[in-house]
């Protein structure tokens, strides 16, 4: 389970490190709709959902959707303009403008992309003219309730008014209090792109990607990236480039646009708690399964206590000791298991550490 990104052919040149103002305003809209995702920001939505504007919260709640269901690849519009080597702007203004470069078509198929209507890594019709294709959107935007589908008519019907109201409401989230969280964050995310711009320049793009987060890992055989998600996709940077833009309120989410035809972007989480080696998907999903079957279950509650033999243990249980060492294998492939020879007896125990960050480890790895 990964999302992989073909970087054959990518010259060093076409990478680039840049923040987005409207990248994020859109983990500041999701941060305030999902407050649980972000508990280190709890004061912050706090303090800005008390002095909201209760119309401004009212319209918040219109398309929250593109923010609290997905993370809607239209605030990361320079991704999808033609050439696919657009950097972000320098301010709201200038990523907005962005925004309203992209076609109608690209704007309605990023918007529609919570109801999962339409393709994501390959090319599909256009919904705007192809009647079979608006039907099921309108369907699936109808299963995930009636604003979703009041908001899908009105886009599929008129998107030059969907694209207004959304630039007009993402003007005044800016006036009602992300100017000051922008003014606030800018300068430390420029300077770890700094950082990360320097890295690609003297050590290169694996290097860069490693400092980036562990998450991230780069095969230079295969001219490959593969990023640890909970979901597979794939992108390629072909003719155009790779973008890497930092968040200061994204933690524990690392988002990788990798839309058909659009440049690639790995969005990631700065100045996080994110551990040095954080646990694999796949590595999660075989402890899970592991813990999962009742036998294994029944052996953990010996081994929490303390270290047994495997004879010990097929005694307690009543089964054979082979049977046992099956089991114990699981435990251990999984690593929920520590060892230790004493004499010519191998010693098993549980490491409790491991399953006591499993709850942890699995919001992260199903967040990220």
């Amino acid at each position: 389970m990964s999302v992989s990104i073909d970087v054959a052919g990518l010259r060093p040149e076409r990478v680039a490190v840049v923040p987005s103002p409207l990248a994020e305003l859109g983990m500041a809209l999701h941060a305030l709709s999902e407050p649980g995702h972000h508990p280190g920001l709890r004061g912050w939505v706090t303090g800005v959902s008390a002095r909201l504007d209760p119309h401004l919260a009212d319209r918040m709640c219109e398309a929250d959707f593109l923010w609290r269901t997905t993370f809607s690849d239209l605030f990361m519009p320079f991704a999808g303009l033609p050439g696919r080597s657009t950097l972000p702007g320098a301010t709201l203004a200038e990523d907005l403008d962005l925004l309203d470069k992209l076609t109608d078509e690209q704007f309605v198929d990023a918007a529609l992309e919570f109801t999962c209507a339409l393709p994501y890594c390959s090319h599909g019709p256009d919904v705007l003219t192809d009647a079979s294709l608006r039907r099921r959107a309108l369907e699936l935007a109808a299963a995930r309730g009636p604003r979703q589908l009041r908001f899908s008519e009105r886009l599929l019907d008129d998107p030059p008014r969907i694209r207004a109201w959304l630039r007009q409401f993402l003007q005044d989230c800016d006036e009602a209090f992300f100017a000051e969280v922008w003014s606030r964050l800018r300068h430390p995310l420029t300077a770890d792109a700094r950082h990360k711009t320097e890295l690609l320049r003297r050590k290169g793009l694996g290097e860069a990607l490693t400092a980036t987060s562990p998450a991230l890992s780069l095969d230079e055989a295969a001219a490959r990236i593969t990023v640890d998600k909970l979901g597979t996709g794939h992108s390629a940077t072909g003719d155009g480039g790779l973008l890497l833009v930092p968040t200061s309120l994204g933690w524990p989410h690392l988002s990788v646009l990798h839309r058909h035809a659009w440049q690639p972007v790995l969005h990631y989480p700065v100045g996080s708690p994110e551990p040095a080696a954080p646990t694999p998907v796949e590595q999660l999903a075989l402890r899970m399964t592991a813990l999962a079957h009742p036998v294994r279950m029944r052996l953990c509650r010996h081994l929490a206590r303390s270290a047994y033999t495997t004879s010990e243990l097929a005694q307690a249980h009543g089964m054979t000791a082979p049977e046992i060492s099956r089991h114990l294998g699981v435990l251990k492939k999984a690593g929920l298991l520590t060892t230790r020879r004493r004499g010519r007896y191998v010693l098993h125990q549980l490491d409790v550490t491991v399953v006591a960050r499993l709850g942890g480890d699995f919001l992260e790895g199903i967040l990220r």
